[in-house]
């Protein structure tokens, strides 16, 4: 059973969740008053985030092990057979091809080692656990032969990091690190985007990222700029930036959450894009589960809001509710039998 300090703050930790969602998606409703915007999308990702969020919280409590498994194995399948619809055309979903399932495939991909991992640290089966962790490295290796190599840095980073904290018994420090290495990459972003790096590493950059992507970074960036507040209005980027007109078959995304967020509903938007990770990390940090769980969870959302700063992770619905999922097991309380 938690301590009742425990208790408060994980109370606290769900009570925060609620005003951070209800936020989000009033926020979205505020942005698109009187404009010609869409705020579905988003509201369907804080609808997907609450219920992925309370079914990892029951399933967790339940199934402490089986519960993080069979989400790792969903997202494997997902990852190689789930359709990735990319926009609306004509009142049709166009899905996207092998080369445009990049980002979501990484993302499922790094969230299933993260799911396996934990569920390798929740089982008392000296057995079973190598049996995770097999699981997990081999996620990793898929996600080499499935050509992102994003994905595999993503995955490989969550493996070690799991393998590394199995003697941390302060969750606060490992989850600061982690959280500000997933600032650390959205504030290179945001740098890119504002040219405000030295030439040589831009041009580097630039050509890891392409300068197509970039282009886009600069389009999010200068829409923010005209209104920083409330921004242009949700899914409106595509409309309203240049370089998605000037590409074949372009989604209509930025490819980095931080700066849709911040072009489509300003300032506001991009600080309740940050309250949501914060939410998460607060629930990790008192979640009832042992350490390893914990920030093994920790390290794969991390990993999550990274490739988000940098690709078009978390504009599909799998990926938002996974997340939610991994981090409801992983605060999951203690089922108590009576």
């Amino acid at each position: 059973m938690p301590c009742p300090v425990e208790q408060r703050e994980s109370n606290a930790a769900d009570v925060a969740g609620v005003l951070v969602l209800g936020a989000c998606a009033a926020w979205a409703l505020i942005t698109a008053a009187g404009r010609d915007a869409r705020p579905e999308g988003l509201l369907l990702a804080v609808l997907a985030v609450g219920a992925g969020y309370a079914t990892g919280r029951i399933a967790g409590s339940l199934l402490p092990v089986g519960a993080p498994a069979g989400a790792a194995a969903l997202g494997v399948l997902l990852a190689l057979f789930g359709p990735v619809p990319t926009r609306m055309v004509a009142g049709s979903i166009r899905f996207a091809g092998p080369e445009g399932r990049s980002g979501v495939t990484a993302a499922l991909l790094t969230l299933a080692v993260g799911a396996a991992c934990c569920a390798a640290w929740a089982t008392p089966v000296n057995a079973v656990r190598v049996v995770l962790r097999l699981a997990a490295a081999g996620t990793v290796a898929l996600a080499l032969v499935l050509g992102t190599p994003v994905g595999f840095a993503a995955g490989l980073a969550v493996l070690l990091w799991s393998l590394a904290v199995g003697r941390v018994r302060r969750r606060l420090p490992a989850l600061a690190a982690l959280a500000l290495a997933a600032t650390a990459v959205t504030g290179v972003t945001l740098a890119v985007a504002a040219d405000a790096l030295p030439r040589p590493v831009t041009a580097a950059l630039q050509g890891q990222l392409t300068e197509h992507r970039t282009d886009l970074w600069e389009d999010a960036l200068h829409l923010l700029r005209e209104k920083p507040l409330t921004g242009t209005g949700p899914d409106t980027f595509r409309e309203l930036s240049p370089t998605t007109h000037q590409a074949a078959g372009a989604d209509g995304k930025p490819h980095s959450a931080p700066l849709q967020l911040a072009a489509e509903q300003g300032l506001v938007g991009l600080l309740l894009l940050a309250a949501a990770y914060v939410w998460l990390m607060a629930a990790l940090r008192a979640s009832p589960r042992p350490a390893p769980v914990v920030l093994t969870a920790a390290a794969a959302l991390s990993a999550l809001a990274a490739l988000s700063a940098i690709g078009n992770a978390l504009s599909f619905t799998q990926v938002t509710a996974g997340a939610a999922l991994l981090a409801g097991t992983a605060a999951a309380r203690r089922s108590v039998h009576l």
